[in-house]
């Protein structure tokens, strides 16, 4: 009955999480991020200011709600590498596939909502944030696998190099969805960049942190 209760709980944790997050997107691209305040978002979704905040602390969260899963998406791929599989090649097969399923968490969010992003300095900020907790969670975890000590550059030589890559293909998919391709073309084009980018990066990071065999 406890754990019940708890799914229950959760459940409907996640669902309120879900309507603020799509009224606030909403109203954001009827009339513009800066043009809403938190208490318009809490009216539309028929909850309290305080709720909002407490599930969203920042009013550019309520557009990044994916914001968690973006900031650790390198990491969490790095650690689930396949045994004989570098970070690097685990890194390039991930973002393959992505780009194959048009994930928006890699920049795949439509014309109207990317052009809202470019359109607000609050909210290109917030994105230049994500991407800098980005590289230090890729740090760390490259830190984590490979057993380096706390004085040793290289996890965070290797993750700037990684995540510059990834901030890069994030930027040009942005681009192009402003400029009004669509997701087919866009996803053309990201694999040929795909490839050009890994492959500079294979002389230096082709050997680094391959998951042992076994």
């Amino acid at each position: 009955m406890s754990t019940q209760k708890t799914s229950l709980r959760e459940l409907k944790k996640r669902q309120t999480r879900e309507n603020i997050s799509h009224q606030a997107t909403r109203l954001f691209l009827e009339r513009g991020f800066d043009k809403v305040t938190i208490a318009e978002v809490a009216e539309a979704a028929q909850v309290a200011k305080m709720t909002v905040t407490n599930y969203f602390p920042r009013k550019e969260d309520l557009v990044f709600d994916l914001g968690g899963e973006f900031v650790q998406s390198l990491a969490r791929t790095v650690r689930g590498r396949a045994p004989g599989e570098s970070a690097l090649a685990a890194l390039r097969r991930a973002y393959l596939a992505a780009v194959a399923a048009h994930d928006p968490v890699i920049g795949f969010s439509g014309p109207a909502f990317a052009r809202m992003i470019d359109d607000s300095p609050a909210l290109t900020a917030r994105l230049r944030e994500f991407h800098d907790e980005r590289e230090r969670a890729l740090a760390e975890a490259l830190a984590e696998e490979t057993g380096a000590g706390p004085d040793d550059v290289l996890p965070r030589v290797a993750a700037a190099q990684l995540g510059g890559v990834h901030r890069l293909l994030f930027d040009e998919t942005l681009r192009r969805t402003i400029a009004g391709q669509g997701n087919e073309e866009i996803a053309a084009a990201l694999t040929g960049h795909i490839g050009a980018a890994f492959d500079l990066l294979e002389p230096s990071l082709g050997g680094y942190a391959v998951r042992p065999a076994g």
